[in-house]
């Protein structure tokens, strides 16, 4: 038996809560997380159409990207949309989670599947985060320090890009003296002490603090466990906007933008003027990324993919790179894709669907 919160947990340790934005409203809209999963639904939107198409499949897990409730609703009368969305999602005892921007600021989410579909080589964040880090520092008797290495990693600290199991030990002298309460792991109450340390430092991501700590005390031999917690500045390199990388061969705008058309399956692309500069350095960020722009242009970009552009924004490059606007749904459609392989690969005693319903609000004539 699979319960929704299995599920749930499995898509935040690809896409943890703590890395959507100040404005986003990702995690679980309605449902109880406890409920046994009879088969899931994986779309870009929700919408009623869609909801309607998990109650025919008898799903009732709803994976959407975008979030329907976005704004705090202080009445149910189903007076628009997302409100009879909400009411018959409740009705029908269906669960809906959303995986939005925190699925768009990791390395394996939106932006590597646009990657991926164009074939680029060599990605990276196009616009890393800083201070989502955290580093641990804590003080080990010498024969217990790998034991409590060996907690933290489980744990998951100590990880820093493709390398695992990464730490700072320094060995020292600590000092204490138990009163007569405590129960220590060496010496005496009330006898002044001395023990052989390691000082152990580790880096982790912030929102992994609670669990790394309760591993730290689970692990440590000492009743009272010293430790440090200090806030990094450093750039999360995993963690962030956009991604730039390259193509396998070089090519002309008009030859890439009908590449373009064909990997991302679209009918038509607004794109700035041509230069006659060819392309191999591509970033690209889904849905709406002009705030990306000059961060493109500061890497080097030939080109830059993304969606929801302005009139004045196609303005910015001046020449020097290909602006391109493929469409927010366009850009994002392949989410579901993310969902579906994620889900399948854990999972196999219920039914994981991809939605047919075609959510895009926009129409070309």
């Amino acid at each position: 038996m699979t319960k929704i919160k299995e599920i749930t947990n499995l898509l935040q340790q690809m896409a943890p809560l703590n890395y959507q934005e100040s404005y986003d409203n990702s995690g679980l809209q309605t449902g109880d997380p406890n409920t046994e999963v009879t088969g899931v639904l994986v779309t870009l939107d929700c919408t009623l159409a869609v909801l309607d198409e998990a109650i025919a499949a008898g799903c009732n897990l709803l994976v959407a990207h975008h979030p329907v409730i976005f704004r705090p609703l202080k009445q149910l009368t189903g007076r628009d949309e997302v409100e009879k969305i909400i009411i018959k999602a409740i009705k029908h005892d269906i669960a809906i989670y959303a995986c939005h921007t925190n699925l768009d600021n990791v390395l394996p989410g939106v932006n590597a599947k646009i990657s991926e579909k164009l074939g680029l080589e060599n990605i990276k964040i196009l616009s890393p985060k800083t201070g989502n880090l955290l580093k641990l520092v804590t003080f080990v008797p010498l024969e217990n320090s790998a034991d409590v290495l060996e907690a933290l990693y489980a744990a998951g600290a100590g990880q820093i890009g493709e390398y695992q199991n990464c730490s700072f030990r320094v060995s020292g002298t600590g000092t204490f003296m138990p009163s007569a309460a405590a129960n220590p792991y060496l010496g005496e109450a009330g006898k002044q002490e001395e023990v052989a340390e390691n000082r152990l430092e580790v880096i982790l991501p912030d929102y992994l603090k609670d669990k790394v700590l309760n591993a730290l005390f689970q692990a440590h031999p000492y009743e009272e466990v010293a430790h440090d917690i200090y806030r990094l500045g450093n750039t999360n390199q995993e963690i962030g906007a956009g991604i730039i990388g390259f193509l396998p061969e070089e090519m002309e705008q008009d030859r890439f933008l009908v590449y373009l058309k064909e990997r991302m399956e679209l009918n038509l692309v607004r794109h700035t003027d041509f230069s006659g500069n060819k392309i191999k350095k591509v970033a690209v960020c889904g849905g709406a990324g002009s705030f990306l722009i000059k961060d493109a242009l500061r890497q080097g970009a030939d080109a830059y993919i993304t969606a929801d552009l302005k009139y004045h924004e196609f303005f910015t490059p001046e020449g020097r790179m290909l602006l391109a606007d493929i469409g927010h749904y366009e850009s994002e459609v392949f989410t579901k894709e993310i969902f579906y392989d994620i889900i399948r690969k854990k999972f196999s005693n219920f039914a994981v669907l991809k939605s047919k319903v075609n959510t895009n609000p926009v129409r070309y004539t």
